[in-house]
């Protein structure tokens, strides 16, 4: 089972502040079933010289850890080691590691050997305890043989009474002293190993929650059985009452009571076939689907001595979300209620209507890797009880789309434990009994008191029964105490020094003049501290981010890309710089910067990904310059000043890192390097964040940023100068301090000492002057890596294939998690694409329909084109004959009007000189006729001749005159008819002319109508044609 308070390999990192003091009762935690220590008790109980409290005595107390099952996880090493046989032997040496009796309240262990502490980061795992077990049981050669005081009880004195003492044996004084209800966990080693005469265990040291840190204390003893002893009297210390206060609490064991109630939780859903099935259940997440009925059930059993019959079910109660109150709880509509047919167990189920609009949040799916919180209620009407009991219980959920199916899945319900504390109260009748409700608590709330899991948790725990408080010290209450919030300090843009400024603008034009180049100046310049208004602009150039559009362009694309680690960034940005107010905002400006930056981070270094402290320095590079150009600077810093090689390898690099510092300190400051070793301070302890985060998580700013201007300037070396200048400006200040006081003078103290720039120059100044050159460091990385070599050579076959086999594992594990992720976007996304492919098909069916009949149409104009080519050629040939007949015709016509024309010209002239023949004989008749009276008579005065109607006489007649006037009137007639062929000839040729113009005009305008046209055309000339000859015929 996992322990809360253990770290994963991210969060175990030293950097983690989050450590909370473990306040409340005692929380120890004892590997192995409490049965085998019972049963080891009692068979070696004739052995023991102190008196110890009976087994009967266990779980009389409900809060405390061994009353519950759920709070004891046995393991078949620690269970089997326990329920050995005692056997016998010879002690050797020294006496037997048996209890003694005292008169002041401890049970005495002599024999007993302490083998040394180390620091753990995860205070509840087997694994860390027996590792450092493992390596303090062969690094013997400095054990120090004393005495173990165990009290037999928490209470009590502080002095005499809760705590345990190690004592010199010699001189009978305390070689150190721990407090019982700061004691989180016992263990013993494995019995088939060379541990299994050793013990151990973890307590919190530190004085307030940002402070505290834990240790392992192993020691040895020289009997096996005497193990199994001293872990039982360590249990007892914890549920023990004082002999003296066995009568008051006997009184008040009779006034209250505690009732244990073990509550079942589950949903069922809508299965479509009129029932309801189990909702399945991963890792104490349910799984629901969209839009499905739900039904909830409850079942309630009384595990604790008090009997208590429940009566009914007043109400039955949800929410989405946890720490909800009472008036924001909605009431679900139960089905049934009762016992069943055992008569132990009270079953309630409600209908969970999901339609309504306050539970819109747990029927809306939710994204990946997000769940959603939701509180059930149920208010239980209890005889003997005066008010109803509520029971709250806060799970966790994820929706999932409405056809999701679940393969894998436990149907085993959620399990939760509540501690009802009653006082007996007085009523008329003595023969009735009557209760009333102190407080209910779960086990949830009692694991995270007991384990500290948050500050704001810590603050309702305090406001708890005091029963689950422990005495603090009047130093951790002090406010004084609290460590400087990180982006502390006001950085000022003024430049008081002009000369300084000019510099800088010197440098920086011939910078930019030549920016492969960096000017001689400017080690000396940023030695003093780069202006903070030019900050931005230097920090680009020294990390040679002139050039950076294609990481400015990544950028761009990076920040639309998901990443795995979302969730981590978003809880350290929330940490990150909280007293500046460009951070403090949640989800403002700056807040929504620092995520993309560190999102586009990790999704650009997939080998490391995100880390934490990785945010603090993208803070501060956000802070001069806009997030493009930050994440360029942050880029070029873990990969060309090789940060990110600190989180490689199982940090091999941080860890040489932590030697090389040991080594200058041991060179540079002896005596502060002596106290440390004999306080067992290791360099991790407190230099891990100085090279992780680059001094920024917990320094003033304006420090922040001066060691920043010369990380970039001079390269990763410097971080030693500023270490050895922190020490040394510290020196006189650590060696007075023991080893809890020189952690919280690195945690607290120390910080603050530099919030004046005065005193921030000061150790700028130190760390320009230390001796830290690069020809020691190498030096002393030549020695780590031999070391490292020398110790392969010694290291057990065994455990190294141990720790690669662990490390395998977690690997291992890490795949399958990653794998089943990836499961699930294949599942999402066959659904996505099997939807999208069936609209593909049915576009692809409309198109296939559409393109038939464009064919189709395509074909029909194809031969309509043919056809009309066809066709056009005919007209062409029509036409080009048409043209030819009526240009013969045309030609033939013009030939016979001009004959016409000839012959009309010599009828014309004839005429002419034959009328004019005939004027001059007509002339000479009349004046012959005039000389003659009697023929003159004839002719009037007009010179018309009137004559009288003569008789003619054909025979009188003149031949010749007869002949030629039928002559003349034959000419006259055929004159008039060659006039009227003249004029139908010239008509009809200027209408031909006419028309074949038009034609040709007409084609040669429009080809589309030519045909249309010629038709028309030709038309036109045969009607007119046909018109012409009408008169004539």
């Amino acid at each position: 089972m996992e322990d809360a308070v253990s770290r994963s390999s991210v969060e175990s990192s030293s950097t983690n502040d989050d450590y909370v003091v473990v306040n409340g009762e005692p929380k120890l935690k004892i590997t192995g079933d409490i049965n085998d220590l019972n049963d080891e008790v009692s068979q070696s109980s004739k052995k023991m010289t102190s008196t110890l409290t009976p087994s009967s005595s266990i779980g009389a107390d409900p809060q405390s850890p061994l009353s519950s099952v759920d709070n004891v996880f046995p393991t078949s090493q620690s269970t089997g080691a326990i329920g050995e046989e005692p056997g016998s032997g010879d002690c050797k040496g020294r006496s037997m590691s048996l209890p003694g009796s005292r008169d002041d309240g401890y049970t005495t262990f002599n024999g007993v050997t302490y083998l040394g502490c180390a620091l753990v980061n995860a205070p509840r795992s087997e694994v860390e305890i027996y590792r450092n077990m493992s390596i303090l049981n062969e690094q013997s050669k400095q054990a120090i043989p004393i005495e173990l005081y165990i009290p037999r009880t928490s209470e009590g004195n502080v002095r005499t009474n809760g705590v345990v003492r190690l004592v010199d044996p010699g001189t009978d004084t305390d070689i150190a002293c721990y407090k019982i209800h700061r004691i989180l966990f016992c263990a013993r080693g494995p019995a088939d190993s060379e541990e299994k005469m050793c013990f151990a265990f973890t307590c919190s040291h530190g004085d307030t929650p940002d402070s505290a840190i834990f240790q392992c204390h192993v020691f040895r003893c020289e009997l096996q059985e005497a193990v199994a002893k001293i872990l039982y009297s360590f249990a007892t210390s914890f549920r023990r009452l004082p002999k003296t206060s066995v009568r008051s609490a006997s009184s008040i064991s009779e006034a209250e009571v505690t009732a244990i109630f073990s509550v079942n939780l589950e949903f069922k859903e809508d299965d479509g076939k009129g029932s309801y099935s189990t909702c399945p259940k991963d890792k104490n997440i349910f799984k629901f689907r969209c839009d499905y009925d739900k039904k909830i059930v409850i079942s309630v059993t009384q595990t604790g001595n008090k009997e208590l019959r429940i009566e009914r079910c007043f109400g039955l109660l949800l929410s989405p979300g946890r720490n909800v109150k009472d008036g924001d709880m909605h009431l679900i509509e139960m089905n049934s209620m009762g016992y069943s047919s055992d008569g132990r167990t009270y079953s309630i189920s409600g209908n969970w209507d999901i339609s309504e609009d306050c539970f819109k949040v747990l029927n809306s799916e939710t994204p990946k890797d997000t769940r959603v919180f939701l509180t059930v209620a149920v208010d239980l009407v209890i005889c003997g009880i005066q008010e109803p009991v509520r029971f709250g219980i806060e799970t966790k959920a994820k929706i999932f789309p409405h056809n999701e199916r679940f393969w894998y899945f436990t149907k085993k319900p959620h399990q939760e434990q509540f501690f009802v504390k009653l006082k007996l109260t007085e009523t008329d009748s003595p023969d009735v009994v009557q209760y009333e409700v102190v407080e209910v608590h779960s086990q949830t709330q009692i694991d995270r008191q007991k384990a500290g899991l948050s500050l704001q948790g810590l603050k309702h725990n305090r406001r708890m029964s005091e029963g689950l408080q422990s005495p603090q010290d009047a130093e951790e209450e002090s406010d004084g105490d609290e460590p400087l919030l990180s982006g502390s300090g006001v950085v000022s843009k003024e430049v008081t020094d002009d000369n300084l400024l000019e510099a800088w603008h010197d440098v920086l034009v011939k910078w930019h003049q030549n920016l492969s180049q960096r000017p001689k100046p400017v080690q000396q310049l940023a030695k003093k501290g780069i202006p903070e208004a030019l900050r931005g602009e230097v920090w680009q150039l020294l990390a040679g981010c002139h050039d950076n559009s294609e990481l400015m362009e990544a950028y761009r694309i990076l920040i639309t890309k998901d990443s795995p680690t979302e969730s981590v960034i978003q809880r350290d940005i929330n940490r990150t710089f909280p007293a500046h107010a460009f951070f403090k905002q949640s989800g403002g400006l700056g807040q929504d910067s620092l995520y993309r930056i560190s999102k586009a981070y990790s999704v650009y270094d997939e080998e490391i990904g995100y880390v934490q402290g990785l945010s603090f320095l993208a803070a501060a590079l956000l802070l001069h310059m806009p997030e493009e150009q930050a994440f360029s600077v942050l880029v070029k810093i873990c990969f060309d000043y090789e940060l990110r090689d600190l989180f490689k390898q199982g940090f091999e690099v941080l860890h040489l890192k932590f030697y090389q510092l040991e080594r200058l300190m041991q060179d540079l400051m002896g005596d502060l390097y002596e106290h440390f070793m004999e306080m067992g301070l290791e360099i991790h302890m407190f230099a891990s964040q100085w090279f992780l985060t680059l001094f920024t998580a917990k320094f003033p700013l304006f420090l922040v940023f001066h060691i920043l201007d010369l990380f970039l300037c001079e390269g990763k070396d410097i971080i030693f100068n500023v270490a050895i200048a922190l020490l040394k400006m510290s020196r006189k200040d650590l060696l007075a301090l023991d080893f809890e006081g020189i952690l919280k003078y690195f945690r607290v103290h120390m910080p603050k000492k530099y919030r004046t720039e005065e005193a921030a120059r000061e150790l700028m100044a130190t760390a320009v002057a230390a001796k830290v050159t690069s020809k020691k460091l190498k030096k002393y990385e030549k020695e780590y890596i031999t070391m490292k070599e020398q110790e392969m050579q010694q290291e057990d076959p065994i455990e190294r294939m141990e720790r690669e086999n662990k490390r395998l594992l977690e690997d291992n594990m890490r795949l399958e998690q990653e794998n089943d992720d990836l499961a699930h976007e294949l599942v999402d996304s066959k659904l996505t694409l099997k939807s999208e492919l069936d609209e593909v098909q049915d576009q692809n069916k409309e198109m296939k329909t559409d393109l038939t009949k464009c064919r189709k149409l395509l074909k029909d104009t194809q031969e309509e084109k043919h056809r009309l080519e066809v066709e056009n050629q005919q007209v062409k040939e029509m036409c080009r004959k048409e043209l030819e007949r009526l240009e013969s015709e045309n030609s033939r016509n013009t030939v016979i009007v001009t004959d016409y024309k000839q012959i009309c010209t010599q009828l014309s002239e004839r005429l002419e000189k034959q009328q004019t023949a005939h004027r001059e004989e007509l002339s000479r008749i009349k004046t012959l006729v005039k000389s003659c009276e009697t023929c003159s008579k004839m002719f009037d005065a007009e010179g018309k001749l009137n004559l009288p109607e003569p008789k003619t006489d054909p025979e009188k007649m003149n031949p010749k005159i007869v002949d030629l006037q039928q002559q003349i009137r034959e000419l006259e007639l055929q004159l008039a008819q060659t006039k009227l062929a003249l004029v139908e000839s010239e008509c009809k040729t200027q209408d031909l002319t006419h028309s074949l113009n038009a034609a040709v005009t007409e084609i040669q305008a429009s080809k589309n109508t030519w045909f249309t046209k010629t038709l028309n055309s030709i038309k036109e000339v045969a009607n007119t044609h046909t018109a012409k000859k009408d008169p004539k015929d």
